[in-house]
């Protein structure tokens, strides 16, 4: 391997490499332009030559960090190796987090004080409006695809290493999770009893179900005599609501057999009885098998968006303003938690993929339950003891 050194001008270096041949029996010489002196000149081609030697050496690229991010998510879209949910939330990721600040860099120039510089950006200035920062939880996001897509640089001889693995992203500190108070819970349990939203609230909070995972529900898959259900499915929203689709849950650990209160159990006959009534008056015929429990009126399934904004109107009408649809599903596991129950029949029960997941997300509660104040919610969901 060949390798020969030129002066520019001053304080300017033209390095020629020799690579070798190509498939077409031609030989391929690179060149790079390197500022410094004439001895950190002969230093860089020298390992430059080293590289070569070892198999390590990158051919010269133009193409920026913003170009190959969106290739590999085009990719992975294509592979099928991530859904069109995750997509669209990587290339929003791209859009506003990567794109604005490091997406016209080349690829091969990103250096880790690169990602620094970005991370602290994003911290300051990085909302779309530009005014005021992110959490630390979307840069810790952001810094994720871009170190995935990195590692496959690196991986397909794009580049020599993945810089977003030396510059880790700002260290996330966890809030702890919105459990409702024993209090609150009864006003859910009473407050909302004649409401639309009713049986999905009550389904989220005495089996800690996901929103997608209750509007997925099928009858088939409802067992009221075994007091069951099965969890094989969720719905996936998209494009804002214009796309719904049907998907199977990201791990084996999200198909789920789960164990109901007889409270719920009988709410759940109550539904399947009002549903099959409708349908004679309507002469509609017996309910399907695979009929939806929470259709819209037309049978097509509800979206998850519509369903959150419900419960927002919902809970601002009983003073939980602010609290999420997502708090049932921890108010569910904060009283399980409180119960005793260990934390691997958690984990099976609320579909983690792992206890490490269940810890991560609760440790505070396995650390301290010392005020009980989910004592009620226990005696509202005794059944579930025996999970």
């Amino acid at each position: 391997m060949k390798g020969h050194l030129r002066q520019r001008s001053p304080g300017s270096f033209e390095l020629k490499v020799d690579i070798g041949k190509g498939a077409d029996g031609k030989r391929i010489v690179e060149y790079r332009t390197f500022r410094g002196t004439k001895r950190q000149a002969q230093g860089e081609l020298a390992k430059l030559i080293v590289a070569l030697g070892r198999g390590e050496h990158v051919a010269k690229s133009a193409l920026t960090v913003g170009e190959h991010v969106a290739d590999r998510i085009e990719q992975w879209v294509a592979l099928k190796q991530i859904t069109p949910k995750t997509a669209e939330r990587y290339r929003e990721l791209l859009r506003y987090q990567i794109a604005p600040y490091i997406g016209g860099v080349m690829l091969q120039a990103l250096k880790a004080p690169d990602i620094e510089r970005w991370h602290g950006a994003l911290l300051t200035s990085g909302r779309k409006d530009g005014q005021g920062g992110l959490s630390k939880l979307t840069i810790r996001h952001a810094h994720r695809l871009l170190s995935k897509a990195l590692k496959q640089a690196q991986l397909h001889e794009l580049t020599i290493r993945n810089v977003a693995s030396i510059q880790p992203p700002p260290k996330v500190t966890r809030d702890e999770v919105t459990i409702l108070t024993a209090e609150q819970v009864h006003g859910v349990v009473h407050k909302l009893a004649h409401r639309v939203i009713y049986l999905k609230t009550l389904i989220a909070l005495f089996t800690g179900m996901r929103r997608g995972e209750i509007l997925a529900l099928r009858w088939e898959r409802v067992d009221l005599e075994r007091k069951i259900i099965k969890v094989c499915e969720a719905l996936e929203e998209t494009q804002n609501g214009k796309v719904l689709r049907f998907k199977k849950p990201k791990s084996e650990a999200g198909s789920r057999d789960i164990s109901l209160p007889d409270l719920l159990v009988e709410k759940l006959r109550d539904l399947r009885r009002q549903q099959l009534e409708q349908r004679v008056a309507l002469g509609l015929g017996k309910l399907r098998d695979d009929a939806l429990l929470f259709p819209r009126l037309d049978g097509r399934p509800s979206s998850p968006l519509t369903l959150s904004k419900e419960w927002a109107k919902a809970a601002a009408s009983i003073g939980l303003d602010g609290v999420t649809f997502h708090s049932l599903r921890h108010t569910h596991v904060s009283a399980l938690i409180d119960a005793g129950i260990d934390v691997v029949k958690i984990s099976k029960r609320i579909g983690h993929a792992s206890p490490t997941t269940t810890l991560n997300v609760y440790a505070h509660l396995f650390a301290r339950r010392e005020d009980k104040t989910a004592g009620a919610i226990n005696d509202a969901m005794a059944a579930l003891v025996t999970v």
